[in-house]
């Protein structure tokens, strides 16, 4: 399968083998478990909304960055040196949540709310270390591949991502969990595992891979670096291609980013089985690497342009599939979908951009500013979920007195992908009747956590027809 790479090609691409470790069990993980944790807070602002808060905070402070930490990485010899601490930072976050599940959230709502907050900052921080390397790792193409091979390396880099790090990992922590290891261990080993998992193949990169281009270090370099931030924002509004490009980068790449990051939290206050929903993103990863290996070859016959733009399309159905689901085979269908597109518009996304750099010695800085329109993009998706999810069901809530702890769940692909569906959310939202039951918990991972603290749950629902809006959970 790597036959024909070469060896610095190989180190580069084992980095998305590493980090994707990240984005399965921090992104998809960590959310269930944080939801677990701020049901026992004294706040009754929805898991939901806070999620998607911070999710935005640590992408703002990563897209306020991102023209800068580029600027820095194009200095001859600091851009592995920049990359290695962004790096162990996110990996030093990753190893603090390992300790988390251990602490005492159940005692009352103060102690509940500080292990909620730590988890948040370690979630921050993590996504801060996480992005804040990518812009050198992304910069690095350029280094250790030329431009006719970087839609190949950077496409085969996703699928090797998929098929290591988001499979593996996730597959132990669903095994541990199957044999009977407690939930919280569980998370705990796996939370660890995403650390050492990083680190250690991150290695080979550091290795292998060097900065070839850029200049070296002269006195006064940092100073003229930011003051040159301006001017390569002039230059890449006067390359038309590069200008276009990048804007519309910003808007497709928000539903895909916005779908990947809310997607489990999505489900969990759907009321989905968290184990179900654990399988299927496993199939989302496994499915990855083969998908991938397609969209190699398509963009080869039709193009890298063409191949986005039908994953583009995809992504539109799904959001509108999403705007309807409410059980668990249609969120098999969905990763089905997700699987189809997610690696392959983002790997040629990154390689179409490389080939758009006019000036390969700044490859930083212009990959700099390609994160922080992804960034920004990304901020707005969660912020739109957490603002929606929040006003919406708490102006609900109020008309029918109900101020207890509540998560709604207005689907987070319709409100980043397609903002327009906004007003029509809202009217039919306004319009829905509640439909009080008493439930007993929705999935394996609540039921593990509910049977031993033997929490009583009692839910209430706003429907459109059938199909479940918001879900309101109402502790004893």
């Amino acid at each position: 399968m790597l036959k024909g790479y070469t060896k610095q090609e190989i180190s580069w691409m084992m980095y998305d083998w590493a980090n994707s470790a990240h984005s399965v069990i921090i992104v998809t993980l960590l959310p269930i478990f944080f939801d677990t944790v701020a049901g026992y807070t004294a706040d009754s602002v929805s898991s939901m909304s806070t999620w998607g808060y911070a999710t935005s905070i640590a992408m703002l402070i990563v897209a306020l960055a991102a023209p800068f930490l580029g600027v820095f990485g194009d200095i001859r010899g600091m851009r592995k040196k920049l990359f290695s601490f962004f790096m162990l930072l996110g990996v030093a976050a990753c190893a603090g949540m390992a300790f988390t599940p251990g602490m005492d959230f159940t005692s009352g709502p103060v102690a509940a709310g500080k292990v909620a907050s730590l988890i948040l900052v370690l979630y921050i921080v993590s996504v801060i270390g996480f992005d804040a390397s990518a812009i050198y790792y992304d910069a690095f193409l350029t280094d250790v591949t030329i431009e006719d091979r970087m839609d190949k390396v950077s496409t085969m880099g996703y699928g090797l991502g998929y098929i290591g790090g988001s499979t593996i990992p996730l597959l132990i922590f669903l095994i541990m969990n199957l044999v009977g290891v407690p939930m919280l261990t569980c998370l705990a080993f796996v939370f660890g595992l995403t650390a050492v998992w990083w680190l250690a193949f991150s290695l080979p990169l550091l290795k292998n891979c060097e900065q070839t281009s850029g200049k070296p270090y002269e006195k006064g370099d940092v100073a003229r670096s930011i003051k040159g931030v301006g001017t390569t924002i002039k230059e890449i509004i006067a390359n038309k291609p590069m200008l276009i490009y990048i804007l519309s980068y910003f808007f497709y790449i928000d539903g895909v980013h916005t779908v990947i990051s809310m997607a489990t939290t999505y489900g969990t206050n759907l009321g989905l089985d968290s184990t179900g929903m654990m399988l299927a993103l496993l199939l989302v990863q496994i499915l990855g690497l083969p998908f991938c290996l397609l969209y190699i070859k398509c963009s080869e016959k039709f193009g890298a342009r063409t191949m986005v733009g039908f994953g583009i399309c995809v992504y539109m159905f799904i959001c509108i599939f999403a705007f309807f689901m409410n059980s668990l085979w249609q969120f098999w269908v969905l990763a089905v979908l997700c699987a189809t597109s997610q690696g392959g518009i983002q790997a040629l996304s990154r390689s179409m951009y490389g080939k758009l750099i006019p000036d390969k010695d700044r490859s930083g800085e212009f990959f700099g500013f390609f994160d922080i329109f992804g960034k920004f993009s990304s901020i707005m998706g969660p912020a739109l979920v957490g603002v929606v999810s929040s006003v919406v069901a708490n102006g609900m809530l109020g008309v029918q007195g109900l101020t207890r702890s509540m998560r709604s769940t207005p689907s987070p692909a319709i409100t980043a992908f397609c903002p327009s569906l906004l007003s029509s959310l809202w009217a039919r939202c306004c319009t829905s009747a509640f439909c009080p039951k008493q439930s007993t918990p929705s999935s394996k991972f609540d039921k593990i956590f509910d049977s031993h603290y033997n929490i009583g749950v009692y839910s209430v629902q706003v429907h459109l027809g059938n199909i479940p809006l918001f879900k309101v959970y109402l502790k004893t």
